[in-house]
């Protein structure tokens, strides 16, 4: 019966490891500062601490490290691969900081639901169409895909880090869908209130 389901202790988690090592802590206190909240990707992964710095260490060298790809183009590429893998977790959070980055308040909407009819460059639609593949198709790469990317100033280094990008989110989405991780309720209120003017870097 139902009822009688075993559940695993991370399923659906809402407050991090209460033994989690010091390390973890800190810097789960500083996002929290930061953001005001703890993003739910981070309770989970506090019950997991290799996984934990492992994943942030990542996550932080693709989103940040300098690259001719903006800050909101890398959100972009999350938000939408995310869609296609039907990750609600990473659509919302994402969208929020897609939000930010732009200065758009319902580009995250677009971006996520048809990325090819959004308000967004032809640089950035170039950018999704090339992450869409390595997260849905990577098989089918060619040395075809790369000059869409040359064409609008990309280097080598920019196309792996846009692949990077595309191909450890769809690992972080079947971690959320693994974990039921689902977005904090703050994530849908981030960046609605922004004026709705000419979008930037995307």
């Amino acid at each position: 019966m139902a009822g009688d389901e075993r559940i695993p202790y991370w399923w659906e988690v809402t407050e991090p490891d209460p033994s989690s090592p010091e390390d973890l802590r800190v810097k789960m206190d500083t996002v929290a500062a930061r953001s005001g909240f703890l993003p739910n990707i981070f309770v989970a992964l506090s019950y997991f601490p290799d996984e934990f710095r492992a994943f942030f260490a990542f996550h932080d060298s693709l989103m940040s490290r300098d690259s001719r790809l903006t800050k909101a183009e890398r959100e972009a590429i999350v938000v939408s691969t995310s869609a296609a893998n039907g990750c609600t977790y990473c659509v919302v959070a994402h969208g929020a900081i897609l939000r930010v980055r732009a200065k758009h308040p319902f580009v995250s909407d677009q971006v996520a639901i048809d990325f090819e009819a959004a308000s967004i460059s032809e640089r950035a639609k170039r950018i999704l169409r090339f992450a869409h593949k390595i997260s849905l198709h990577p098989q089918a790469v060619t040395p075809a895909d790369f000059a869409p990317l040359y064409e609008i100033g990309l280097d080598d280094g920019d196309i792996w880090l846009a692949g990077a990008i595309a191909a450890f989110f769809a690992m972080s989405n079947r971690l959320a869908g693994l974990g039921h991780i689902m977005p904090n309720n703050e994530f849908y209120h981030l960046g609605r209130d922004i004026d709705s003017g000419l979008m930037r870097d995307l």
